[in-house]
């Protein structure tokens, strides 16, 4: 096999795959990237048997030809090469030589015989959205997944189509995160939970664009992200996922109006006075036409006045200030809606048509 590329393909092409290499792995072949130059198209190929991706770059094939190469050594080479074309030539033992300018490396190879190659997927159940929605809904609700694999359903997110919707569900045990996106049409029905790696994975090698596509194909095991020159398969997390719907409640003694931006910065400034991993809640005063935000720590105490409209009761609550700062950071609206039951309920973040809810449980605090 001989190709020559750029090295700027070359980077991202390992870049993209490098998501899919194993760190620990009994199977000394899934350490490697694959080079298949056997058609037309190069590709590059990892798989660490939960995540698979495969990428096409562009470049020239001289000859023929598929190889397995060491991911760590290769990317390490690639990416120190000078910015110019990069030839990469095997012989009949997979010697693999790759030369650039002066720069001469010789590794050792194998056969791609014993590669795990992708999965073949049927792709009849699929969606498609934008790369950015797609990218927008992954990052405003990745945040609360939990990365205790004790309950391994925690460690992804719930993605349910219900015809032209789809709605993503995240939760840890102390918050749960939902958005709903329209989708340009209707699609079958589908109820799959994606490990949380998958989509971290994802998210990063996805461009954004608005106008730029993402497939998405469902099968009972595996789903499939199909993008730019990319495929990404990865294995389904089993099981019912939580029914949250009865976690849910529309009740509320208490609905506040706040400015986002300027209750953000309050609890920012809070938690300057929070050690790390110091649990010290913030606790929230509301009363008619403000909130009184105050902390207190072995480093000082802190509390600040914001001004509010408030519907029915008073009340004093107690937050986790990373949970409301996580919620806060990832939505959109100047101004928010927050409804409150009781001190021991949890409260609800969410707009009018609730395209996005994010439930936070309180926690308990002794009187300040």
């Amino acid at each position: 096999m001989k190709l020559i590329c750029s090295k700027a393909n070359l980077v991202q092409g390992v870049n993209i795959v490098m998501k899919a290499v194993p760190s620990k792995t009994t199977m000394a072949i899934l350490e490697c990237i694959l080079i298949d130059a056997s058609t037309n198209e190069i590709k590059f190929t990892a798989n660490d048997m939960e995540l698979g991706i495969e990428t096409k770059i562009e470049g020239d094939i001289i000859s023929k030809g598929i190889v397995a190469l060491d991911a760590k050594i290769f990317s390490e080479i690639v990416r120190k090469l000078p910015d110019n074309e990069v030839s990469i030539e095997t012989d009949e033992n997979y010697r693999t030589t790759i030369t650039c300018e002066k720069a001469v490396f010789t590794i050792a190879g194998k056969s791609g015989e014993d590669f795990s190659y992708l999965p073949t997927i049927e792709k009849t159940k699929f969606i498609y959205l934008s790369q950015f929605t797609l990218k927008e809904v992954i990052r405003q609700t990745i945040f609360s997944i939990s990365d205790n694999d004790s309950n391994k359903l925690m460690t992804g997110e719930l993605f349910e189509v219900n015809g032209n919707e789809l709605k993503v569900v995240s939760l840890d045990g102390h918050r749960i995160s939902i958005r709903k996106i329209e989708l340009k049409e209707s699609f079958e029905n589908i109820k799959v939970v994606v490990p949380g790696k998958t989509l971290n994975e994802i998210s990063k090698i996805l461009s954004g664009g608005t106008d730029d596509e993402v497939r998405i194909f469902f099968t009972s095991n595996h789903i499939v992200f199909e993008f730019d020159k990319t495929v990404v398969v990865s294995r389904l997390i089993e099981g019912e996922y939580f029914k949250i719907n009865q976690m849910l409640s529309s009740d509320y003694e208490t609905k506040i109006s706040i400015n986002k931006k300027e209750f953000l910065n309050c609890i920012d400034r809070a938690t300057l006075l929070v050690k790390e991993g110091d649990k010290k809640p913030i606790i929230i005063n509301i009363t008619d036409g403000d909130l009184e935000l105050k902390i207190s720590s072995v480093v000082g105490s802190m509390n600040e006045n914001i001004d509010i409209s408030k519907e029915g009761k008073d009340i004093m609550i107690g937050f986790n200030p990373k949970f409301l700062i996580d919620a806060l950071k990832v939505i959109d609206d100047e101004e928010i809606n927050i409804y409150l039951v009781n001190p021991k309920a949890p409260c609800f973040i969410k707009d009018a048509e609730e395209k996005y809810i994010y439930l936070i449980l309180p926690v308990n605090f002794n009187g300040m």
